[in-house]
C-alpha cells in the first residue's frame, strides 16, 4: 500500500453549514461519537475547512478529544488567508475562535494567496480527495455542503451525516 493511500485511510474530513439548525450541545455529542468511532477504526487525522459554524464546532471537538485520544490531529485547510474578510459576517466570538483554532491546529494548509472564484469548492475537494470518510452536517442538498457530500459519494468516500432526520430542511 502506498504512503498516500495509508494516510488517506487514516483521514476524515468535516463539511457542514455555517448556520446550525439546532443547539450545539447535542450536535457536539454526536460529533464526539463520530470522532471516537472513527478513531477506533484507525482514523487519526481530521481535516476541516476553517469556516464558522460546523467546521469550527467539529474542529473544537477534535481538539477537546485530543486530551483523551492524544494521536488525534487537526488539519485546517483554508481556501485563502483571512477568509473571514471575504465573507464579512463573522462575529467577534467567531473571529476569536478562528484565531484560536489556527494556533491550536496541528497543521494549517492554505490553498491560494487570495480569493478567486471557485476557491471554496477547490478547498472542499482537497479535503475529500485526501479522506476515506466525510463527516457532514447536511440539512440542505442545495448548498456548498450538499455539493461536497455529492462529490464525496462520487469518489467512494464514506459519509457520516450528523443531522437527525427531523432537522432536515427542504
Amino acid at each position: 500500500m502506498s504512503g498516500f493511500s495509508e494516510i488517506r485511510r487514516m483521514t476524515a474530513c468535516f463539511t457542514g453549514h455555517r448556520e446550525l439548525g439546532e443547539p450545539p450541545g447535542e450536535l457536539e455529542r454526536r460529533t464526539d461519537a463520530a470522532i471516537r468511532d472513527l478513531y477506533a477504526r484507525g482514523v487519526r487525522y481530521f481535516g476541516a475547512g476553517g469556516a464558522r459554524g460546523f467546521d469550527a464546532l467539529a474542529s473544537e471537538r477534535v481538539l477537546t478529544l485530543k486530551e483523551e485520544l492524544p494521536e488525534l490531529s487537526l488539519v485546517l485547510v483554508l481556501p485563502f488567508p483571512e477568509q473571514y474578510r471575504q465573507e464579512g459576517n463573522w462575529s467577534r466570538e467567531e473571529l476569536a475562535q478562528f484565531d484560536a483554532l489556527l494556533l491550536r491546529a496541528d497543521r494549517v494548509v492554505t490553498l491560494e494567496s487570495g480569493y478567486s472564484p471557485g476557491v471554496y469548492q477547490r478547498r472542499n475537494r482537497y479535503l475529500v480527495d485526501r479522506s476515506a470518510c466525510c463527516v457532514c452536517y447536511l440539512q440542505r442538498m442545495r448548498s456548498g455542503t450538499g455539493s461536497t457530500v455529492r462529490y464525496a459519494r462520487s469518489r467512494g468516500v464514506e459519509i457520516i451525516d450528523l443531522v437527525p432526520y427531523s432537522f432536515r430542511l427542504p
